[in-house]
């Protein structure tokens, strides 16, 4: 079981970051939904795993390749995709993650029969600019650094707060965590569509076991408390720092959203 679910954890990350990667907003959008059915059979399995008095750990063994064309990247989903099925058993959980599976893998097919859905992938060139934005080079540095630090923050939280939901029987900090995976699911989707957009697409680092594996749940949401504060902190510098008024209310906006996730953790204690 716990080797299904390292194979669901590294699909929904290949169809996040390919829909991240990937500019045609039609296609962009279709595998990140894909991407959210894949990480709930990533929660379906936790649920199994831990029913039959298993367990279940985040490592990794994956890398995420600098594609140049969106048909290397669907062809590479094609191929992760057709080898996983293989690992799949024959229970209902199996089923829905089979056919899940297959309905994608058609959707693929019928974007590669097309040669006009093919186009090239600027994602990883480290090109540094962003749209048509004239922005300084410190700027442009800050935005770099907010970026790789809180796409590593939000990947994190996605996935401590749903190993810490799949434990719980209380329903308030269940509903808790929910939002706030789901808050964090679309702040990473944020953040990762723009590090696409400066060329500097890359996966966040890997956790180790003793950050999701909590002894003291409120030393660790006083500590989150803390870190949401801190996050704060950097929108509003790169809000002010960054001279651009687009920008600027986008980080104002996440920064309201820090807030509330605050008191949300605030409820938990």
């Amino acid at each position: 079981m716990n080797k299904l679910f390292q194979t669901k954890h590294h699909l929904w990350l290949e169809l996040v970051f390919a829909s991240f990667a990937i500019k045609d907003e039609a296609i962009k959008s279709r595998l990140y939904d894909f991407s959210q059915i894949n990480f709930r059979h990533m929660k379906w399995i936790a649920n199994e795993t831990l029913l039959k008095g298993k367990d279940y750990n985040y490592d990794r063994d994956m890398m995420l390749y600098k594609q140049e064309s969106v048909f290397t990247i669907l062809q590479n989903l094609q191929n992760r995709f057709q080898d996983a099925m293989q690992s799949y058993g024959d229970d209902t959980l199996a089923g829905r993650m089979r056919t899940d599976d297959e309905y994608l893998l058609t959707y693929i097919e019928e974007l590669l029969e097309d040669k006009s859905n093919d186009a090239p992938i600027t994602a990883f060139n480290m090109e540094r600019k962003y749209k048509n934005k004239n922005l300084a080079q410190e700027q442009i540095d800050a935005l770099t650094l907010f970026l790789f630090e809180e796409s590593y923050k939000e990947y994190e939280l996605i996935l401590i707060y749903a190993y810490m939901q799949a434990r719980t029987d209380n329903l308030m900090q269940y509903n808790v965590f929910q939002d706030l995976i789901d808050e964090s699911h679309f702040h990473l989707k944020s953040f990762g569509n723009m590090m696409a957009e400066l060329g500097i697409l890359a996966l966040p680092r890997e956790l180790h076991e003793r950050t999701y594996m909590i002894d003291d749940l409120e030393k660790f949401i006083k500590d989150g408390i803390a870190e949401e504060e801190a996050a704060k902190e950097m929108c509003k510098e790169l809000s002010s720092a960054i001279k651009d008024e687009e920008l600027s209310k986008f980080f104002d906006f996440i920064n309201y959203q820090e807030s509330y996730h605050i008191a949300l953790m605030e409820k938990l204690l």
